[in-house]
């Protein structure tokens, strides 16, 4: 059996859908490190984040009796609940296992670091979340990465030019 040339499509990437992407985390925060946890929602919450109905501004993630709990994210009420709708800004419980909020949480409270949601997505069903381990930038380090952007810009534009 010959092997073919093309490379196998990820079924993990395949199976992903965007719900929310925090942009103003990485402009503010440098990004250490990744990982991926599931989220504790009631039913309206999911039907709300189906419409994409969520703001990541101000979020945040803190350890807290050994749990890692989301602090901060906006998800609007499901318009077609009724009396049993959610609290649009309660702090919701984030599902890792312990040795990874032993490992990504613990340096968060060490080294003075913040716990930042990155984006929100489905996958296979399930509402799952990107938490970035980060250290804030200080006002040089975003004209710096500002600038380098720019430059990048221009020389691709130079490039495209010379075709």
């Amino acid at each position: 059996m010959a092997k073919s040339g093309k490379k196998k499509a990820d079924p993990a990437k395949d199976n992903e859908r965007l719900v929310a992407d925090n942009r103003k985390a990485r402009h503010r925060f440098e990004i250490l490190d990744t990982i991926e946890c599931g989220v504790c929602l009631v039913g309206s919450e999911v039907k709300s984040l189906r419409q994409g109905r969520i703001s990541l501004d101000e979020a945040y993630a803190r350890v807290k009796g050994g749990e890692v709990w989301l602090i901060g994210v906006d998800i609007q009420e499901y318009t077609h609940a009724s009396r049993m709708n959610h609290e649009p800004k309660r702090t919701r419980k984030l599902l890792m296992h312990r040795r990874e909020i032993r490992k990504f949480a613990s340096k968060a409270h060490e080294d003075g670091l913040t716990l930042v949601p990155l984006r929100v997505y489905f996958r296979e069903g399930k509402a799952k979340l990107a938490l970035g381990l980060c250290r804030g930038k200080k006002l040089h380090d975003k004209r710096e990465t500002l600038k380098k952007k720019d430059m990048q810009r221009d020389i691709q534009r130079a490039a495209r030019g010379r075709r």
